[in-house]
């Protein structure tokens, strides 16, 4: 049976799931400028701010993703477009994190004491990440179902594939939960795992502290 500190963890997240998808079609309207965080210790509310956050960099990244393989624009817009991807996935990189360390503050206090020291290949914000994802390309692929300049096999092979976009997202959905029992039964930890993205850092990328380095000699 699961404790009651993680059936409100399963709850949120739950929340979480059904508002990415909301959010998808809600920001083709109005998209806003950013998730405002609360401040303080992590609560089930900020999770769903940093899980909402994390959403909008991916949401963000399709569309910059789409522009950068347009052919009929000059090389500066496709180098701005690369720049502009960067930013963003790093971003998008330290909200996962930050969604990460906010559930480990959460379940920490109400771990069995005998908990295992055993860790998941993936992390609960790594899930997420890809739900958001996931469900970026139903809302798209839907849109490609509703079309009317195509041909007909286009359609059945849009909706085919919506329909597998759909099956994985209730199975990661699933398994998302199923990793919060694990947490609640002592069969597992969470913990963050920190992607340490280097190409952004210009202290590790030594194209440009080697461009650096050779312009001030």
């Amino acid at each position: 049976m699961t404790r009651p500190g993680f059936a409100e963890l399963k709850k949120t997240l739950e929340k979480c799931f059904a508002e990415q998808v909301a959010y998808v079609a809600d920001w083709h309207t109005a998209e806003p400028e950013d998730i405002d965080v609360p401040e303080g210790e992590a609560t089930p509310a900020t999770l769903r701010a940093l899980i909402a956050r994390e959403h909008l960099r991916n949401y963000r990244l399709w569309h910059v993703e789409d522009e950068a393989r347009r052919k009929d624009v000059g090389p500066e817009i496709i180098a701005q477009c690369k720049r502009d991807i960067d930013g963003l996935n790093q971003s998008r990189n330290d909200y996962m994190e930050k969604v990460d360390a906010c559930i480990v503050e959460l379940v920490l206090p109400h771990l069995p004491h005998n908990a295992a020291e055993r860790y998941n290949t993936e992390t609960i914000g790594a899930a997420v990440d890809r739900l958001s994802i996931i469900s970026l390309k139903m809302f798209h692929m839907r849109e490609q179902t509703e079309r009317a300049d195509v041909s007909e096999e286009h359609i059945r092979s849009c909706q085919q594939k919506l329909a597998v976009l759909q099956e994985q997202s209730a199975d990661l959905r699933r398994s998302v939960l199923e990793l919060v029992d694990d947490y609640a039964e002592g069969r597992k930890r969470p913990k963050v795992y920190y992607q340490f993205k280097m190409y952004n850092d210009p202290s590790l990328n030594p194209a440009v502290y080697g461009a650096a380095q050779a312009a001030s000699k």
